[in-house]
């Protein structure tokens, strides 16, 4: 683990834990070996479809996963980027990781949680993970989050017309 970074945060219940949103995939999880990346293979995979959706992200589909890893001493941050980039490689999608317990469908990527969110990735473009905690405070941060969030927007309002 690297002192001051997103690692640390990522084992507060034992095994290093990676947990990622998808909108714009379904509603259906992907399989546990479409998360066999980068020569790493999660000691464990817990798909969770979430329930009580607003309307115009039930539509698109939001699946949320924790993939968990027992070795604490792995660098996860080229396994975060290959997940995202997995996300949203077959479908119009918006991915991103955050810490556990920072979900709300009246945050998704805002402001208010950009600091909990290291990665995040949209279909056509290269996923971004950031591993040091200082970095995720700043402003440049912030701004690439909006940009993600942008594009959720963007999704969500394509949705609305299918």
């Amino acid at each position: 683990m690297t002192a001051g970074g997103v690692d640390e945060y990522l084992c507060w219940r034992g095994p290093l834990s990676v947990n990622v949103f998808v909108i714009g995939a379904g509603n259906i999880p992907l399989p546990k070996e479409a998360f066999h990346l980068v020569g790493m293979v999660p000691d464990a995979y817990l798909p969770y479809p979430l329930l009580e959706q607003p309307e115009a992200v039930e539509r698109l589909g939001l699946v949320s996963y924790d993939v968990d890893f027992v070795d604490t001493s792995l660098d996860l941050r080229q396994y975060t980027r290959a997940v995202l980039r997995r996300l949203c490689a077959d479908t119009r999608a918006v991915a991103w990781a955050a810490f556990e317990g920072t979900f709300h469908y009246d945050e998704l990527l805002t402001d208010q949680v950009a600091d909990q969110v290291y990665g995040y990735c949209t279909t056509g473009a290269e996923p971004v993970v950031e591993w040091d905690v200082t970095a995720l405070r700043s402003e440049k941060w912030r701004r690439g989050i909006a940009g993600a969030r942008a594009a959720l927007d963007a999704l969500l309002s394509a949705g609305r017309s299918l």
